[in-house]
């Protein structure tokens, strides 16, 4: 079958599903292979679960039902279709990518632009090569304007999801040593990131760019129009108007940014932690950018909550845990670490998994780590196995999460301030669930 005779059949079925355990009536089922699956394996218990067609790619199957349509690669006619679909709307599509704080940022650029328009945005983190063509899938007709959120750990994956969703405008959060078991190299994370920059330039689109962060203004180039924003220490109306300032940070972050007016519109948001205060700002310079009404701007930011184990605080008794545990590197660990020893408390301890994904980085990395906590005066517990390589009889080190929970249990821990901050795959969270 062609696009063109499937996309039809799409909107009549606009519910994708690519797990047969999630199969819903009337759903479109594509069978998409994996290194450890083949999803035509599952087709025809899809159809019995209700899917009103199955897309495969297997001829071998058994298709004399109608409900069966054969192509010739599932996952590329999944990434055609939801390009197909995208096109079909005359709207801004804002592409986030980065190597720290990418989710957040889409969480809050999200959150701006939802107060005024009928936004359309990537949810949890559906954000790689099958994610963002379900997003783009999931898009309904009254979309005026779309957040996609773009994740990579090898390089040319950005460029095929942009291939994808074609974006207008984009975001790069900044460039760290994110991934460099994938990239090779801090070099190959900006080529990787930077491929979001060649295709605005290529396809006339428009960058936002923090003027802050090191590297974004080398690798924007001349070329590509950008929208700058950056932090100020004051506010007036001769300043292009992408200006935005730090008012506090005792715990939760609050800032500031103009109206029309040039009234200081001040907004107390319910994140922690200065590396969050980037993501803030580029949310308010979208916002403002885009026209959104600076009071909308302001309630969007203060009414966000941080979830699924990013800046989570969370009270335990009477210990207060920091949950920063959805994701880790060298980059993003300094910064929890630099935002930790600010935070007044009578007693801190960070909690701290391993950075995984990092390949032959990886001891010097978690070396250097507890180098600089030990350079902070941060007392640390590590977690895992990298770490325990490189830990000193100083330290007190787990295997893994279940082991420090079971020794963790029998302390009698008092008004103590934790961080939690590892890799996903570390899971932290589980130590107070």
């Amino acid at each position: 079958m062609t696009l063109e005779e499937l996309y039809p059949l799409y909107q009549q079925h606009s519910t994708i599903c690519t797990d047969s355990r999630k199969v819903t009536s009337g759903c479109l089922f594509f069978a998409i292979k994996g290194d450890k699956f083949d999803g035509n394996k599952f087709a025809e218990q899809a159809i019995a679960d209700g899917a009103a067609y199955a897309v495969i790619d297997d001829s071998d199957i058994e298709k004399d039902s109608a409900s069966y349509i054969l192509v010739e690669d599932t996952l590329q006619t999944l990434q055609a279709l939801a390009h197909f679909h995208r096109k079909q709307f005359d709207i801004p599509l804002i592409a986030i990518t980065g190597s720290n704080g990418k989710t957040t940022t889409k969480e809050l650029v999200s959150s701006v632009m939802s107060s005024h328009y009928k936004a359309h945005y990537t949810k949890g983190n559906f954000n790689n090569h099958i994610g963002v063509p379900l997003t783009l899938l999931a898009m309904p007709a009254n979309t005026e304007v779309a957040i996609i959120e773009m994740g990579a750990n090898h390089i040319g994956e950005i460029a095929q999801l942009c291939q994808i969703a074609a974006p207008t405008h984009g975001i790069i959060t900044n460039v760290g040593n994110a991934h460099l078991e994938g990239f090779g190299s801090f070099e190959g994370v900006m080529q990787a990131k930077g491929e979001l920059y060649r295709f605005l330039e290529e396809n006339r689109g428009v960058a936002f760019v923090n003027a802050d962060e090191e590297h974004l203004m080398e690798m924007a180039g001349w070329s590509i129009p950008k929208i700058f924003y950056q932090r100020s220490a004051s506010l007036d109306l001769s300043h292009p108007g992408f200006e935005i300032q730090l008012i506090g940070s005792d715990p939760f972050i609050k800032v500031g940014f103009l109206n029309k007016g040039g009234e200081i519109i001040a907004a107390k948001t319910q994140l922690m932690g200065m590396y969050n205060f980037n993501n803030i700002m580029t949310a308010v310079a979208v916002g403002k950018y885009f026209k959104v009404p600076t009071l909308k701007v302001k309630q969007a930011i203060e009414s966000y909550l941080p979830a699924n184990n990013r800046s989570q605080l969370k009270t335990v008794i009477n210990n207060t845990f920091l949950l920063d545990a959805y994701n880790a590197n060298p980059s993003s660990m300094e910064q929890a670490l630099d935002s930790f020893v600010r935070y007044k408390a009578d007693k801190k301890i960070a909690i701290l998994g391993d950075m995984l994904e990092l390949g032959v980085y990886s001891m010097q990395a978690h070396r250097d780590i507890l180098f600089k906590a030990a350079h902070l005066g941060i007392e640390v517990f590590t977690v895992g196995e990298e770490f325990k390589k490189v830990a000193s009889s100083k330290h007190r080190t787990f295997k893994d999460v279940q082991e420090l929970k079971v020794w963790f249990e029998q302390q009698k821990f008092e008004h103590t301030f934790f961080l939690l901050k590892g890799s996903r795959g570390m899971r932290l969270e589980s130590l107070i669930s």
